[in-house]
């Protein structure tokens, strides 16, 4: 049984997009859905940032725009918990 790590761990952004790239099938698949050349996604260092909400889409929300890209949209969110009044 395969254990997504982004369900699990922070990732690193090329981790965050090889994740992707396993979800959507290869690069090739992810170059077709984009209408461009497998060449330029196997060129990619780290998700371009004009792609990533589509590849947040893509993954099912499995990865998260904060992990393909912290240096545009920032951390991943902590989950805080509501103090409900007494």
């Amino acid at each position: 049984m395969r254990v997504s790590l982004a369900l699990h761990s922070r990732m690193t952004p090329q981790e965050a997009l090889s994740e992707v790239i396993k979800i959507v099938g290869n690069a090739r698949a992810l170059a077709k859905h984009f209408e461009i050349k497998p060449p330029a996604v196997y060129q990619w260092k780290k998700a371009p940032a004009e792609r990533v909400l589509e590849l947040e889409r893509l993954s099912g929300g499995k990865v998260s725009r904060h992990d393909l890209r912290p240096d545009v949209f920032g951390s991943r969110p902590t989950k805080r918990t509501r103090k409900v009044p007494a």
